[in-house]
Order: C-alpha cells, then structure tokens, then sequence
C-alpha cells in the first residue's frame, strides 16, 4: 500500500523547514534565516496516529520571479504539489497576507488537493493573535496559528492533515492489477519498451537522455491479466543531476518503485551493468519490491554459442544482491521476446506475495538445521526453536532463537537459500527477523 504524501509549500523564509524538521523529528532541511536555502525538494518519511505517510518539504514559491533559482525552486513545488495527496500551505502570520501568497493560494486551488493553511510564527500561547483573522480573506478555510520553532500547535495540524487522508488506499485500486515500474538509468528504452508493449506512441521517446521527466502511467489488459506500467525518468548519477527538475525525476522515480509490485529493470546491453544500474537495482532491492532484469538492445549485440550465458554470468557477477532475480534478453525496438515479460511478470508478483504456513516453514527450517549444524561462538551455540512468516511483500520470516548475536549473516544467507530451494521466490527480495524467545515479533 503506498504511502500518503504531504508537501509543504509557501513563500520563502516562512518556516517550511523548520516546521518539516519538527515532524520527522530530525534536522533534514538545512535551517537557516535567509530566504531560498531550501533550493531543492527534501523528502522523509513520518508518521502520525498510526498511519505512515511521506513529507516533502519544498522551496518557497516566489510566483512572479524571474530570478532562475527561484524559478525552479517554484517548479519544484509544482511538482510537490501534483504529486502531493494532502498540501500544507505555510504562512508568516507576523507579515500578514502577501501578494504572493494570494497567488499561491490561487495555485493551489486550481490543484484541488485538500489544502491545510497554516499561519507560522505564531509564538505566544492563549488566544488566536488578531492578525489570524486576515488568513480568512485567502479562500482556504479556517488558519491554524502554530509556532514551528516553539513546537505549539503542531499536533492539531498533524490532526487535520490526519483526516484529509484517503479513507482507504488499499482498496482504491483493483486488487488483479500488477503494478510494474520500468525502471534504469536514462536512454536504456524504457519508453520504447512500454510503447510497444501498448503499441502506440503513448510515452515520448528520443535519444536525448533524460527526455521522460514525470513518472506516466498505462493501464493495459491482455490474456495473461490486467496491468498498469509506470514509465520513469531515468535515474541518473548524482553527480550528472545538475538540474533541480532531474532532481525531481530521481524521487519520481522512487515514488513509482515504492508504488509497484514489479520493478522491470533495463540494462543496455551495449553498455553491460554499470555502477548506476547497481544503485538503480538497489532502489528496488530495498523497497521489497519484486524484480526483473530486462538486457535490452540484445539484437545489437553480436552472438555466438556462449554469448548468453556469459552475459548472464556477469550480469549476476555485478549484481550478486539480485541473483534472485529472472534475467531476460529482449530488444524494445523490434518487439524481440516482450510477450515473454508477461509470464514473468506474473510469476514474480505471486512469488513476492506468497505466504507459506508455519508448519510447513518449521519443516524447512528443521531439514536445514539437520544438514548443516547452527554456528557456535565460545563454545556457546544457536538454537533455532522456530519460525513463522510476518508478511508478503517481500516475504519475511521471523526466526526465534536463544541468542541473536549468535546467528551470523552466513546462516542466515544459508537458510534463505534453502527456502528459496523449496518454496521457489524467484524474482523477489527475503527478509529474515531475528527474535530471541519471548521478544513480540
């Protein structure tokens, strides 16, 4: 189920991240008192009464600017904000209501987004200051005064961000739907991939990297199920992301991995695995999500016997992290083995959602325990009493022992395999929780 987002945008220099610090309850945001220190989107994850949810703190909108930075720091926000499921509009209630916050607050109209209007700097506890009155003439419902450096108030606007929630994600979308992410670095065919897949120009595509800016998604339905493919920017190096919108493209690009329960990977194939694909791959890795490793470009590649294997060999190789994950050689462009994409599609999104009985899962565990013995440590060794699994998505398994410091990252890795022997879980990550007997899992 993805998370909620909520962006916060305003004027500059109105407490946006120090308001943003607050509720994650670390020092992400840089603060400082001079305006447009916060240049780029910073995003972290918080929660509130139980629910997660994803805070993205933005650049103050300076509407009429012409100035460059400040320019894409409001194009930042626009980004933020279309992105965004519940939106904080942040005020200075000591400046009043500024030209540019009246155009702000038309901006944000026009999104029609729930929008929350918050007057900052408001330090003194007891009465609604006067000048809140003024916040009324915006058009934005009642303004709640906080202090985000006194931490007053912050928890009714918690409150109120808490309602404007959707009422249940989870069962918005259509449970047959498998969600997939074709993710990779910039110019790898991503695009060309799904238009062939629809077979139409749906998504733009150009040799020019990076021209796939916002994460576009296609609904598509054939024999083998119901689909809806995100086609991502690219993501690239830090290095190589000089400009703040391809900023935005990299936490796009997030976004849609965090929303998918299938992320197709695309490696050049003229180019092999490079160090970014590993990141890229990591994204996913990370996220639980299930993964396919796409070679494309194969019919570029001149072949001979072994050509596929050793491909394949060194494809594993560099992304030993992944060996789990169904490597298959296609080419975008002449439409070279994509029908094959379906079957594995839907084989990784069962296998990333499978769930196996504890009873069956002991059996596992006690055969791997009887062919090779737990580790000792000075003469002390683990034990193993039981398992049983926590959730899918990816699949995790808590394990019980009597001493988790004994039970080293090797037997851990020897277990997983060993349920990847019986139970299959191709193509998605495993995740084992350690427990010493009588922790609550």
């Amino acid at each position: 189920m993805p998370k909620p987002v909520v962006a916060i945008v305003g004027r500059p220099n109105v407490g946006k991240s120090t308001f943003f610090n607050y509720i994650v309850g670390q020092r992400i945001s840089i603060v400082e008192d001079t305006p447009g220190v916060t240049r780029d989107r910073v995003y972290a994850d918080a929660n509130w009464r139980g629910v997660d949810f994803t805070l993205i703190d933005t650049g103050g909108i300076e509407p009429e600017s012409e100035d460059i930075i400040l320019s894409q720091m409001r194009t930042q926000a626009n980004i933020a904000i279309e992105l965004a499921d519940v939106i904080v509009f942040l005020t200075d209630i000591k400046q009043g209501v500024t030209a540019a916050d009246e155009e702000i607050a038309i901006m944000l109209k026009k999104s029609r987004k729930p929008i929350i209007l918050v007057c900052n700097k408001a330090d003194n506890f007891g009465e609604p200051p006067a000048e809140l009155y003024e916040f009324y003439n915006l058009g934005l419902g009642t303004p709640y005064p906080i202090s985000a450096t006194n931490a007053i108030g912050i928890g009714d606007i918690l409150d109120a961000i808490y309602n404007e929630f959707p009422e249940d994600l989870e069962n918005k979308e259509d449970s047959e739907i498998i969600k997939v992410a074709v993710i990779g670095k910039p110019n790898v065919g991503k695009s060309s991939l799904i238009n062939k897949i629809l077979g139409e120009e749906r998504v733009i595509v150009s040799n020019i990297a990076g021209t796939t800016r916002d994460a576009v998604d296609s609904q598509f339905e054939n024999e083998f199920g119901k689909y809806v493919f995100i086609d991502t920017a690219g993501i690239r190096r830090k290095s190589k992301v000089n400009e703040n919108i391809e900023k935005y493209s990299v936490m796009r690009s997030k976004f849609a991995i965090e929303r998918a329960d299938v992320c197709i990977m695309m490696i050049d194939a003229n180019e092999g695995v490079t160090e970014q694909d590993s990141k890229v791959i990591g994204e996913a890795h990370e996220a639980g999500k299930g993964i396919i490793i796409a070679v494309n470009k194969w019919d570029e590649i001149e072949k001979d016997n072994g050509t596929l294997e050793k491909y394949k060999k060194d494809v594993y190789e560099k992304l030993s992290f992944a060996s789990y994950a169904p490597i298959i050689f296609i080419s975008a462009k002449t439409g070279q083995r994509v029908n094959k994409l379906f079957e594995m599609i839907n084989n990784v999104a069962s296998q990333n959602s499978l769930r196996v009985s504890t009873a069956v899962l002991n059996e596992v565990i006690n055969e791997a325990i009887a062919v090779v013995q737990p580790p000792t440590d000075k003469g002390r060794r683990l034990k193993i009493y039981y398992g049983t699994q926590a959730t899918t998505k990816p699949p995790t398994f808590v394990i019980f022992v009597n001493n988790k410091e004994l039970f080293h990252f090797s037997y851990q890795r020897y277990l997983v395999n060993c349920l990847r022997n019986n139970f299959g879980l191709e193509g998605t990550p495993v995740r084992i929780i350690v427990r010493e007997k009588g922790e609550e899992i």
